[in-house]
């Protein structure tokens, strides 16, 4: 692969204003070999806002020899999305195109993968990646941001050793040579999957603000739980649960977070279930609320990245999409890394009651796959003024399990502007409170409405829980082999408002109320762009209009990121 960077900055006093054109190549037979080489031609160096110690100079500032791209017929294009951060860390201000709303004061954070290779070891999938941390200060109608590795053990090994020393989504350590024939070295591994030792605490899924302020980063990994400041983007240390519950190791990685408690779900491996538990703000202790028993005859209970909660209630999801113990031993991956798909044993939704921790439903409904409720709400069908039935939207991919094999590195690379993608939708669960043995799954919106692509979403958050109206996502505008497009959806209208831009990847719409409005879709959408072209930039859309506000460009290219937060300035 083979890197231009032509930049252009203007200085001032305590910042340097920048814009830069990145144009990345790869060929798909150095795709293929795993094989990287970088040119860099910088013709002015960064000088960063002064505001994270020791970030003065970037990797991408070395004046070191670079060898020269060999000569590959056939080339074609790698976006950035799916390329490596060229350092590790960076700071300082954005030019601003257009005008930010003068409320809008506050950091929003986003995590995910950035870095997908250590070494000369290239990872298989998107969610192997070192988490990156990227911020963006929003303060008088300026932005400040800045990217940041999150220094969990796993990258700090991976720094030191050169090579891979903990299990990542797909990846699993190579034996050290002297191991590799030992009998008991595989007893070894396995005591080390099983007691946690060997799990990654790379947390590269989600960021959340805790009630008491706190900033945590967050994998499914219980040990993947990392406090973060969230203005120097420097890594604080481990969160420590005060409590019995990590020897379960693995937990949703999207928690429920309000300004008083926290919500999650802990996955039993052993007796196939899940806890749910709850969290005060300012504690360190989780309380178990309640226990769900899998309805399935499989070993392992079925994934559960994310839930929903109503007012008063607790939606847990059973997939048919099940961990799997015989996986999660394999040293090479199979198309479904550490799970199995098991439509014969049925597909499941249980409602817990969050104040008893009473099961109040539980009902099979049609085979479902997705990786993220949007909401849910209770609905009184009679006018009795009492709850009758469940609502509960998701991101749902018809039950298609592919759509987890196609977020491998080489795919995303080597398939763009190819119609690959799998089909997904908003699918809405009704759950009945009535003791019916069975809830219906339906599509929400139709979803060619969308460009039958629906992930990564938000809504405002004063309505979690809550009967709601929009949902912002990342859609489609075909053909595309991943989402390419931006969407408001109105849910109860059937109306889809689409933002796209010619060769982009777009991040999670994270949406963003004004203080004191009273429309649900008062407020404004935040994303990170990566362009085909190499560059990327944040953009700002009205929540009401889905039109550009504002936008301001990246001096470098910035990778593909997962899932966000916002942290007002008070």
């Amino acid at each position: 692969m083979a890197s231009l960077i032509t930049t252009k900055a203007i200085m001032s006093h305590h910042h340097v204003l920048s814009s830069t054109r990145i144009t990345t190549l790869c060929s798909e037979k150095a795709i293929d070999n795993q094989q990287r080489k970088t040119k860099l031609q910088v013709s002015h160096r960064f000088f960063s806002r002064r505001r994270i110690s020791g970030i003065a100079t970037a990797v991408i500032n070395s004046a070191s020899p670079v060898p020269e791209k060999e000569t590959v017929e056939d080339e074609r294009r790698c976006h950035v999305a799916w390329t490596s951060v060229q350092q590790e860390k960076w700071e300082g201000e954005l030019t601003v195109q257009g005008k930010i709303p003068t409320w809008l004061n506050g950091t929003y954070l986003r995590n995910g993968p950035g870095l997908w290779n250590i070494g000369d070891h290239d990872f298989r999938h998107l969610f192997d990646g070192y988490s990156t941390l990227v911020k963006l200060e929003f303060e008088d109608g300026r932005i400040f941001s800045g990217h940041r590795l999150l220094e969990s053990d796993a990258y700090k090994a991976a720094k030191k050793h050169k090579k891979l020393c903990y299990r990542e989504f797909s990846e699993t350590p190579k034996p050290s040579r002297s191991n590799f024939k030992n009998l008991f070295s595989g007893v070894g591994e396995i005591v080390k999957l099983f007691s946690g030792e060997s799990l990654t605490d790379n947390a590269n899924t989600g960021v959340v603000r805790l009630g008491d302020g706190r900033v945590m980063c967050l994998t499914e990994t219980q040990k993947g739980s990392i406090l973060v400041d969230h203005d120097t983007l420097e890594t604080i240390g481990k969160f420590k649960y005060d409590d019995g519950l990590c020897d379960h190791m693995i937990h949703s990685a999207h928690p429920i977070v309000t300004e008083t408690e926290m919500w999650t779900l802990i996955p039993d491996l052993v007796k196939p279930g899940y806890r749910v538990v709850k969290m005060e703000a300012g504690s360190n202790k989780r309380e178990v609320v309640g226990r769900v028993k899998c309805r399935s005859g499989s070993w392992g209970p079925g994934w559960v990245h994310s839930f929903a909660v109503t007012e008063n209630y607790v939606v847990i999801p059973e997939m048919p999409l099940r961990y799997s113990v015989r996986n999660l031993l394999r040293a090479e991956p199979t198309p479904l890394y550490k799970f199995e798909w098991c439509p014969n044993d049925g597909a499941f939704v249980h409602i817990m009651s969050k104040h008893t921790g009473e099961i109040v439903a539980s009902v099979e409904v049609p085979a479902y796959v997705t990786f993220h409720f949007i909401n849910a709400y209770e609905e009184d069908e009679n006018g009795e003024g009492k709850a009758t039935v469940i609502i509960a939207d998701c991101c749902e991919h018809n039950a298609d399990t592919r759509i987890l094999d196609m977020l491998r590195l080489h795919t995303l690379r080597s398939s763009h502007g190819d119609d690959v993608l799998p089909d997904a939708r908003i699918g809405r669960f009704r759950i009945p409170l009535d003791g019916s043995k069975y809830g219906k799954l339906e599509t929400a919106v139709e979803a060619e409405k969308h460009g039958r692509a629906m992930d990564m979403c938000s809504i405002n958050p004063l309505y979690l829980g809550l009967k709601y109206r929009y949902v912002y996502a990342c859609s489609a505008k075909r053909p595309c082999n991943f989402p390419n497009a931006l969407s408001k959806v109105d849910i109860v209208k059937k109306k889809v408002k689409i933002w796209h831009e010619h060769g982009i990847i777009p991040s999670e719409p994270f949406f963003v109320p004004r203080p004191g409005a009273t429309q649900e879709d008062d407020g404004v959408v935040i994303s990170i762009v990566s362009e085909e072209n190499g560059g990327s930039y944040a953009i700002l859309l009205d929540g009401s209009s889905f039109k550009e506000i504002a936008r301001a460009k990246f001096p470098y290219g910035l990778p593909y990121g997962l899932h966000g937060c916002w942290i007002p300035k008070n």
